[in-house]
């Protein structure tokens, strides 16, 4: 069984690479680890951080330790480069523990995807680093990033 095409597919132009990462971003937002999977191949691999994923019940796994502990989670991703089947983004997110502190996490990620538009590859490097509650900059309602709040090159991160 071959999964449903998930456009915009490859060859990626720079409108539908900004696409797929808006579309990365709002399925982020959403906090749910089945509804994120969906847009990976069954067989995906990830590395995020030192931890290594492959295929969906890993990454609905590692998703859901993820925002069992990151509260209140908001992330904006920023298209970098694009090429063939293949996006760069950079992103910064910010979350608070069950004890009030909070974070904000930097980060770049590679994308590969395949011909319907699902991701097999994904390689993230993440910096966090505790943030007072007075230097959050993320404060729409939770779920996705409202059309008109700011992108990331907004804030200079």
């Amino acid at each position: 069984m071959t999964d449903a095409p998930r456009p915009p597919v490859p060859p990626f132009t720079r409108e539908t690479a900004i696409e797929k990462v808006r579309l990365a971003e709002d399925a982020w937002n959403s906090r749910d680890p089945q509804k994120v999977s969906l847009g990976y191949t069954a067989d995906s691999r990830w590395r995020n951080r030192s931890e290594f994923a492959t295929g969906r019940e890993a990454i609905v796994a590692l998703l859901t330790r993820k925002w069992n502990t990151e509260l209140d989670y908001r992330l904006i991703k920023e298209l970098w480069a694009y090429d063939g089947n293949r996006i760069a983004v950079r992103f910064a997110y910010e979350h608070r523990d069950d004890a009030g502190n909070w974070y904000r996490s930097y980060g770049n990620e590679n994308w590969e995807f395949d011909e319907h538009g699902l991701m097999h590859t994904r390689h993230a490097s993440i910096n966090t680093l505790p943030i007072a509650a007075s230097e959050r900059d993320f404060f729409w309602p939770l779920g996705r990033r409202p059309d008109d709040h700011p992108g990331l090159s907004t804030f200079g991160f």
